[in-house]
């Protein structure tokens, strides 16, 4: 499986970006100088009746609350890589890289996470994050054996057996159906790549979260350099010819065109970069931009290759990007008033990140399939040739597709956060039952 941004989240269910407001110190007033009118003389208190009687009431230590700064980013990302696998639009990585900035939020996440111990954190990660693929593993799966994929497929039984251990842990690309004769109407031969091919987010996220503990001790010792050190790697395997294996190769490209974005999510959090000058980074920043469009176009960049097919491009524009999105954070702990309409479609984006990422692909082909049947019913081929050609109504059923797929499967991700199952979760608060 290339390692290209899948023609199909995130990722990632939880608290997102929070951010931690601790209750304000106080001081607390120490033996009272309070007097009291007592025969015309001052009576003072002793030092303990003094302390009860004035001693102020702590406040209450504020709850974390999630940086709608983050949310809004990740909801942005999520509706980008929808449109841009149904439209294809070379410049939309451009506009808007969303995967490094997926994987750059689920860095900060991570980062702010390992205040707890690594094993812990990992094991957190992982139920959280492999539940969902396990869903949809099990409906795919079953569906590609059913029109005839099994252990003969490939010629090699043994490795059919084992490889199918992927779609439980994504350490590698699992295998699955590049032929099948599809479900005619609703989904074409293609179907079964559709379900597989988003996993490579999986995968690399999975990568990320085991090696996090020790990118973060190399990251307090010297920060810098491993947030440069997957560009270097990037660089690497791009000027370098190595022979090796096509699973190693991709899971290092993969881990080398996102990690610098992964580790600035991580130095966010950790506060490296809030010690870099403000000028630096809007100095800097063009430039790698500059440079990754650079080599974009002395790679065929808008013709045959798209952004995702140059790892070196993808890797210096997206860190570019996301440095920037991180430098100007905000750090919203509530809506500014235009946004504020927006809130419970973000906040179901954000509750709901994995299986709309997982999902998505399949939802694009179904409603392209079954868009195109439309040509047949009737003359709408000939009086409306223009509404049937244009994309937007597909996009418009993708997105109703992928709104039964929140319905249907997304409960699996509060199931594997261990909350109580919603069917919908945009913020409004639930009822109690009488």
């Amino acid at each position: 499986m290339t390692t290209t941004e899948p023609t199909g989240a995130w990722p990632q269910p939880g608290p997102y970006g929070t951010n931690e407001h601790g209750a304000a110190p106080y001081s607390e007033q120490g033996a009272g100088h309070h007097p009291e009118q007592t025969g015309g003389e001052p009576r003072y208190l002793s030092p303990p009746a003094a302390a009860l009687r004035h001693k102020p009431e702590a406040p209450a230590p504020a709850k974390p609350g999630r940086d709608r700064y983050f949310d809004l980013l990740r909801a942005l990302a999520l509706f980008r890589v929808v449109l841009y696998h149904l439209m294809g639009w070379a410049w939309l990585p451009l506009a808007f890289p969303s995967m490094g900035v997926m994987f750059a939020l689920a860095g900060n996440l991570m980062g702010r996470s390992l205040k707890r111990p690594a094993p812990q954190v990992i094991r957190g990660r992982m139920r959280r994050l492999l539940p969902p693929m396990w869903l949809l593993g099990a409906i795919g799966v079953t569906g590609m054996i059913a029109q005839g994929w099994g252990p003969d497929a490939d010629g090699h039984p043994g490795w059919w057996w084992t490889h199918l251990l992927f779609w439980i842990v994504p350490l590698s690309d699992p295998p699955y159906a590049s032929d099948l004769p599809g479900i005619h109407g609703f989904l074409d031969g293609s179907w079964a790549g559709n379900v597989a091919e988003p996993l490579w987010y999986l995968r690399a996220y999975l990568w990320y979260v085991l090696l996090s503990p020790v990118i973060l001790r190399y990251l307090r010792k010297v920060p810098w350099t491993t947030i440069l050190a997957p560009l270097v790697l990037s660089a690497i395997m791009t000027l370098g010819s190595f022979d090796i294996p096509e699973r190693i190769d991709s899971a290092v490209t993969d881990f080398s065109t996102f990690g610098a974005c992964w580790v600035l999510g991580m130095a966010h959090q950790q506060g490296v970069l809030s010690r870099v000058p403000r000028y630096i980074v809007p100095a800097v920043t063009p430039f790698i931009l500059g440079v990754g469009l650079w080599w974009a176009m002395r790679n065929d960049f808008g013709g045959e290759n798209e952004l995702d097919g140059i790892p070196l491009a993808q890797a210096l524009w997206s860190f570019g990007a996301v440095l920037l999105l991180l430098h100007f954070s905000p750090s919203w702990s509530e809506w500014p008033p235009k946004l504020r309409r927006w809130d419970r479609l973000i906040t179901l984006l954000n509750s709901r990140a994995v299986t709309v990422y997982l999902w998505h692909n399949v939802c694009i082909l179904a409603a392209a399939t079954m868009w195109d049947q439309l040509w047949g019913v009737g003359s709408l081929g000939e009086s409306v040739p223009w509404l049937l050609d244009s994309p937007w109504p597909v996009l418009a059923f993708t997105w109703t597709l992928i709104g039964l797929c929140v319905l249907s499967f997304g409960w699996v991700e509060d199931v594997a956060a261990k909350r109580s199952p919603r069917l919908w979760p945009d913020g409004r608060p639930v009822k109690a039952k009488r």
